[in-house]
């Protein structure tokens, strides 16, 4: 790798260059990427690889004034110190916040190069190219600024934000909650089955520990084989899957975990208290995301997850 303080004039321009033509790539990946769901953030990226496009076409007109057609290829990952970005496949699934601030991050970056390209020249016509450029940085700063203003307006915004909170209840509360619901309630019957039938809290431990991996290993995989997402717009089935199966075992080993106190009645009593907690937040989810009325979720949930709970107690005590 070589020193920055080591290039010429003329290199030091190539990667200007450079470095302007693979910043308008950047910024056109962001808009490619998050205009589905965020059309007027991808407008604004639109917008900005305009800009970069131009300035790459300044640079090039400029270049081959002063240097001729041929243009050396020098690219910051060969210049030792300087920060190389990840590349932009590494950032999926694309969030816009993260794309926002690494933008703001770019347009720093590249300001703070031209003043310390500007340092390392003593020609004054390269100095004052790179001061230009410099200036020309912090105005395509401001103008992602103005730019933000116009195209991300409060209702835009107001519309994004509605179709990313959408999405994150379609891809991640939806199968979470299921799995929720299925590892709470539907290993109830078990562990209490097993705890009145044997009075050994160990016994009962034991049983809801398999009963509730064993669910979530289950539902896990039937989430995520029940469909890739495309079509119904409900992520991808590796995310789903895992979310559903982790919360799906929360769900059961909650109220299995008291079991582990040796004392039966005291350790019954508890996981009881663990259940009606459980149930709870799992009303308050559907009220929260899903959009249930608070009372009509609770109902619901506590009348189902009671039934479960007394037919694992009777078929326990029988």
């Amino acid at each position: 790798m070589r020193k920055f303080e080591d290039l010429s004039e003329r290199e030091i321009i190539a990667l200007a260059i450079a470095n302007e033509e693979e910043d308008g790539r950047v910024f056109a990946d962001f808009a490619e990427g998050l205009w589905e769901d965020y059309p007027a953030t991808a407008k604004l990226f639109t917008e900005m690889a305009a800009e970069e496009n131009d300035h790459r076409r300044q640079l090039l007109d400029l270049y081959v004034e002063k240097f001729g057609d041929h243009i050396p290829l020098v690219r910051r990952q060969d210049i030792k110190g300087y920060i190389v970005r990840k590349p932009i496949w590494q950032f999926r699934p694309l969030r816009v916040e993260a794309a926002r601030s690494l933008a703001a991050e770019m347009e720093r970056d590249a300001e703070r190069f031209y003043r310390l390209a500007c340092e390392r020249t003593s020609d004054v016509a390269t100095r004052r190219l790179l001061g230009d450029l410099a200036e020309a940085e912090v105005k395509h700063e401001h103008l992602a600024s103005q730019l933000e203003e116009t195209i991300l307006t409060s209702d835009a915004r107001k519309g994004e934000d509605e179709r990313a909170r959408r999405r994150f209840v379609l891809q991640v509360i939806q199968p979470g909650l299921v799995g929720l619901m299925d590892g709470s309630v539907s290993t109830l019957a078990p562990v209490f089955a097993a705890a009145f039938a044997t009075h050994v809290p160990w016994n009962a431990f034991l049983v809801g520990m398999a009963a509730s991996i064993g669910a979530g290993i289950s539902m896990g995989f039937a989430e995520a084989l029940a469909d890739d997402g495309k079509l119904s717009g409900r992520g991808a089935p590796l995310l789903r899957g895992l979310v559903c199966g982790l919360m799906t075992t929360a769900g059961g080993i909650g109220h299995t975990l008291p079991y582990l106190i040796p004392n039966f009645v005291t350790a019954t009593i508890i996981a009881m208290v663990v259940v009606v907690f459980e149930l709870a937040i799992i009303a308050w989810i559907q009220w929260r995301y899903m959009e249930t009325p608070p009372l009509s979720a609770a109902a619901k949930v506590m009348l189902g997850g009671g039934l479960v709970l007394a037919a694992g107690v009777l078929i326990g005590s029988s």
